[in-house]
């Protein structure tokens, strides 16, 4: 959630980020009306709490028709009290509510609109000729079931549509992925994890999934716990309710975990294949750090991103997502996206997002410093970024390193977690 006092002191600037991201205006207004309630509510509480004091101080000393009087004023003080102690915290729901609808406000760089008005920032790579190489390149799921790494029609069989078995060679690939995303996290310096794949609704709240995004999110209703669509929510509530040493920033985690999506409002979008599924497994990036340092963290982040698709490579772009695209938690967020040569243009296969301090102060993780001699706390800034979805990566290397004859070169950076194998050859039928 942003920070009230900044609402308080500049809504021009809140209120022209809600239209940014196409959001409802009004509801500025609406929580600086409750916010007003509740100082007031607050005020008067205070006020009327001081005044029952300093009259139960008094009726020790009364006696005879004074202390009659003060009973009597006690009484009307005390019903007062509760009135004004319940308007305060009717104010204080209403603020808080309010405050969780609100999205983080955006970087005032990023560009203005929906889906398609992002900004391309840079490309890398080369794209393929496959008609100058003489022949026509197959799909993901082609290529797939030839070398027998994908199955969706046991996995429709089983699960549904948007469900998958990956077999063999497309089992020991995801492995490959994982640990070569794994390691490279490592060697920059995060802390792997596993993290839990259900979570609170708190969790799942103060990481912002609750809002627009909550169509696409599983919910167990008769145990209130929420399947998770990244273990960017295991991670964002891990320091949840902590205070943590500024000293020991930046904290940086590499989580590992399944995840979860309902989809949606994607009927009939990206239903072949393993592009837009279900369930997959994601290897996600998520770091810690000052406030005044998540910009740079920011731009490290997407570094690393680059690095990874760069060792697959991959022919990418990077975008600067625009604001009706960011998401309620994002203030910025870069996307890379690699060619699919049989969709003919680029697809997301990471992001990379600056929260600022919206998810630290939704989920009470806070920072403790000294400055001028004197201990400080105040909220940090939480930064996210995807280094592997799996799926998604999976196609992208069949289409881009598919062969003539139906087999798929391994990039060098893969070989050595799949056993030095540099090719992927065709199954037999």
């Amino acid at each position: 959630m942003i920070d009230l006092r900044l609402l308080r002191e500049d809504p021009d600037r809140v209120r022209a980020s809600q239209r940014a991201r196409g959001e409802d205006v009004a509801l500025v207004d609406a929580l600086l009306s409750a916010d007003e309630r509740r100082r007031s509510s607050s005020v008067r509480f205070d006020e009327l709490r001081a005044e029952q004091k300093s009259l139960g101080k008094l009726i020790p000393k009364a006696s005879g028709d004074e202390k009659a009087a003060l009973l009597k004023k006690a009484g009307e003080l005390s019903a007062a009290v509760k009135a004004a102690d319940a308007a305060q915290d009717e104010a204080k729901e209403e603020t808080q509510q309010l405050l969780l609808k609100l999205g983080n406000l955006v970087h005032p760089d990023v560009p203005v609109g929906g889906e398609e008005d992002f900004a391309v920032l840079e490309t890398h790579g080369t794209i393929r000729d496959f008609a100058a190489e003489g022949f026509e390149p197959k799909d993901h799921l082609e290529i797939g079931e030839l070398l027998a790494a994908i199955d969706v029609e046991r996995g429709a069989k089983v699960s549904g549509s948007r469900f998958y078995y990956l077999t063999g060679v497309g089992a020991l690939l995801e492995l490959a992925l994982v640990n070569a995303a794994i390691a490279q996290a490592t060697a920059a310096g995060f802390t792997p994890m596993l993290t839990p794949a259900l979570v609170r609704p708190r969790a799942m709240e103060g990481t912002g999934f609750l809002g627009q995004a909550a169509e696409n999110v599983y919910h167990l209703e008769k145990d209130d716990y929420y399947l998770v669509g990244t273990s960017e929510v295991p991670l964002a509530a891990y320091h949840m309710d902590e205070i943590v040493d500024a000293a020991k920033l930046p904290l940086r985690y590499a989580g590992f975990s399944p995840c979860f999506r309902r989809e949606a409002g994607t009927y009939g979008k990206d239903t072949r294949g393993i592009f837009r599924v279900h369930q997959f497994d994601k290897v996600e990036m998520f770091s810690y750090v000052r406030p005044d340092d998540a910009q740079a963290e920011h731009q490290r982040l997407l570094d690393w991103e680059k690095q990874w698709l760069t060792g697959l490579e991959l022919p990418f772009q990077v975008i600067d997502v625009a604001t009706g695209d960011l998401g309620a938690s994002a203030s910025r967020k870069f996307d890379c996206e690699a060619w699919i040569p049989t969709q003919g243009k680029y697809r997301e296969l990471t992001s990379a997002s600056n929260c600022d301090e919206f998810q630290a102060r939704r989920l009470s993780v806070r920072m403790r410093e000294t400055v001028d001699g004197k201990q400080k706390v105040q909220p940090l800034a939480t930064l996210n970024g995807t280094l592997c979805a799996v799926p998604r990566t999976i196609v992208a290397i069949f289409e881009n390193h598919q062969q003539a004859d139906g087999s798929v070169r391994v990039p060098e950076v893969l070989r050595p977690y799949l056993g030095g194998r540099e090719i992927l050859e065709p199954v037999a039928k």
